[in-house]
């Protein structure tokens, strides 16, 4: 009879024992899983708001519209040359030439049209690329030349047009889910020749 209260004393001690064992290895085990969340938990807060703090730049941030005045009517065909490289002949129709630039600006290139008549330009056409923004390229014309004298809209296409004492300039634009430009032109008010955008209106384009 001794011997088992004996052993019952020692079974009871036993689960004491390991109950108080569990008990003082909670806060440690508690503080492991603490740390392990920490260290899960933290590179992921760090990735998800790491672009906040990152310089987002539209493609068209750092293009200056003034690129675009080496192509303007008046203008030596032989400055563009210099500066944008030998350009691809279109067409030769008479006294008047048809020439293609490329013109790069960091990472994407875009045509520029124009119309050449014994090596002065007439004319030009530049096809802006979709990935441009509109509302940037747009201010840098209004900060330029003011607001447009007409504007008209024919489905999801919009015309922005600039008169001025000697040119006139003719900006397109379209909208999906952003907006973006189309195709920018200048053009004189007195024309020797039809323009690019006449010939295109001819066309039916």
């Amino acid at each position: 009879m001794a011997l088992l209260e004996k052993k019952v004393k020692l079974s009871y001690s036993d689960k004491n024992s390991q109950r108080l064992s569990a008990k003082d290895l909670n806060p440690l085990v508690l503080k492991c899983i603490y740390m392990l969340k920490q260290h899960l938990i933290l590179p992921w807060l760090l990735f998800i708001f790491q672009p906040l703090n990152a310089k987002v730049e539209a493609p068209n941030y750092n293009f200056s519209i003034e690129t675009l005045e080496n192509f303007y009517p008046d203008k030596k065909i032989a400055d563009a040359q210099t500066k944008f490289g030998k350009p691809e002949e279109m067409s030769s129709k008479g006294e008047i030439q048809t020439l293609k630039f490329m013109v790069a600006q960091i990472r994407y290139k875009f045509p520029v049209i124009v119309h050449v008549k014994e090596g002065v330009i007439e004319d030009m056409f530049a096809k802006l690329p979709s990935y441009f923004l509109h509302d940037l390229f747009f201010q840098s014309i209004v900060n330029r030349l003011g607001k447009q004298t007409e504007y008209k809209k024919t489905m999801e296409e919009a015309y922005y047009v600039w008169k001025t004492k000697d040119f006139k300039y003719i900006y397109s634009a379209s909208c999906t889910i952003t907006c973006f430009p189309i195709f920018y032109s200048v053009e004189r008010i007195e024309k020797i020749t039809p323009s690019m955008m006449d010939q295109m209106k001819a066309s039916g384009r």
